[in-house]
C-alpha cells in the first residue's frame, strides 16, 4: 500500500484537476505507490504566505493519528476525522468549494490516507474521485462539508453521529436542503431514534423530505437563528494561536448560536411521521398492508 510521501510540501496550495490527471496512474489507483513529489509541486499554485492556515504539519499529524487509531476499522475513521479536520482547516464556505485545495491535500500531502481509507478490496483499486472528485465524493472535502453541515454551532457531536452512517452523509451532501440547519439536526435526531437505519431507509427518507419540501417551507415549520458571520470570521482569524485539536475529546467549532431546540424537536417529529407514511424504494409502504413499490 502507498507509503507516506517522501517529499511533503510545507504548505497547502491549489492543484487543478487537469494538472493532477497525469499523476493518477495505475500505480497510484491500485495502491502500489504514490506519485508526485517535486514534479507535482511545480504545478501547484501557492496560497498566501501570510496565512497560517495553510500549514501542512497539523493535517499530516491528523491523518497519521487516524490511520493508527482505526487500522482495520477504516469507515469508523470518518466520524473521528471530520470534526477535527474542520476545526484544524478553518475555511470559509467559499474557500471550501475550491476543489483544487482538496486535490492538493489528497495527492501531495496524504495520498497514503486516501489509499488506506478508500481502497476497494472488491475492485482492487481506489476511485480517482477520491483524489480529485466532487465535493461530496473526494476523500477530505466530503468530511469537511459533513462537519460544516451537521455541526450545531460550535458543537461537533452531531457530526460524529452523522458520519457514523455512510449512507446518511452520502445522501445528505448531495442535497442543498441540508443547508437548513434544523433539517440537518433533525436528520441526526431521526437517526438516533433508529427510525431510519438502512441505506434504503435513508434514501427513501431523503426523497420524501425533498418532495415535501416542494410544498412545505421548512424554515417556517422550524425557524433557525440568523447566522453571525462575525463569529466565523473571528474563529478563522484565531487559527494561528489555536492549539492542536484534541484527540480524545471533540474540538470546539465556530462559536455560533446553536439551532433552536424547539425547531429540532418539531422537525424531528415531522420527519419521523413522514418516514412512517412514505414508501421506501424497493420496499413496502408502512401504511398499506399490500405496500407500494417505488419505481
Amino acid at each position: 500500500m502507498i507509503e507516506k510521501p517522501h517529499h511533503l510540501p510545507q504548505r497547502l496550495g491549489l492543484l487543478p484537476a487537469t494538472a493532477a490527471d497525469p499523476f493518477l496512474d495505475g500505480d497510484l489507483l491500485t495502491g502500489v505507490r504514490g506519485r508526485g513529489g517535486v514534479d507535482l509541486a511545480k504545478l501547484v499554485e501557492p496560497l498566501s504566505e501570510d496565512d497560517p492556515r495553510w500549514g501542512v504539519e497539523p493535517l499530516r499529524e491528523l491523518v497519521e493519528d487516524a490511520m493508527h487509531a482505526f487500522q482495520d476499522r477504516r469507515t469508523e475513521a470518518d466520524a473521528w476525522l471530520a470534526p477535527r479536520l474542520h476545526a484544524t482547516l478553518r475555511l470559509t464556505r467559499r474557500e471550501a468549494t475550491d476543489r483544487r485545495l482538496w486535490t492538493h491535500l489528497a495527492l501531495a500531502v496524504a495520498p497514503d490516507y486516501v489509499a488506506w481509507r478508500h481502497f476497494s478490496r472488491s475492485k482492487s483499486k481506489i476511485g480517482s474521485e477520491r483524489f480529485k472528485g466532487a465535493l461530496d465524493r473526494q476523500c477530505f472535502s466530503r468530511l469537511w462539508w459533513a462537519a460544516e453541515m451537521f455541526r450545531n454551532g460550535g458543537d461537533y457531536s452531531p457530526v460524529v453521529a452523522a458520519c457514523g452512517n455512510q449512507d446518511l452523509i452520502h445522501s445528505a451532501l448531495k442535497r442543498a436542503l441540508i443547508d437548513h440547519r434544523p433539517t440537518a439536526q433533525a436528520l441526526v435526531g431521526v437517526l438516533g431514534r433508529g427510525v431510519a437505519t438502512t441505506g434504503r431507509d435513508i434514501e427513501g427518507l431523503m426523497t420524501a423530505i425533498n418532495a415535501a419540501g416542494a410544498t412545505l417551507v421548512y424554515d417556517v415549520l422550524a425557524p433557525d437563528e440568523p447566522r453571525d458571520p462575525e463569529a466565523l470570521r473571528r474563529w478563522i482569524a484565531e487559527a494561528e494561536s489555536a492549539p492542536a485539536v484534541p484527540r480524545h475529546s471533540l474540538p470546539a467549532g465556530p462559536p455560533e448560536e446553536p439551532v433552536p431546540e424547539e425547531s429540532v424537536v418539531a422537525l424531528t417529529e415531522f420527519f419521523a411521521d413522514l418516514f412512517e407514511t412514505a414508501p421506501v424504494r424497493g420496499g413496502r409502504s408502512r401504511t398499506e398492508p399490500g405496500g407500494i413499490t417505488c419505481p
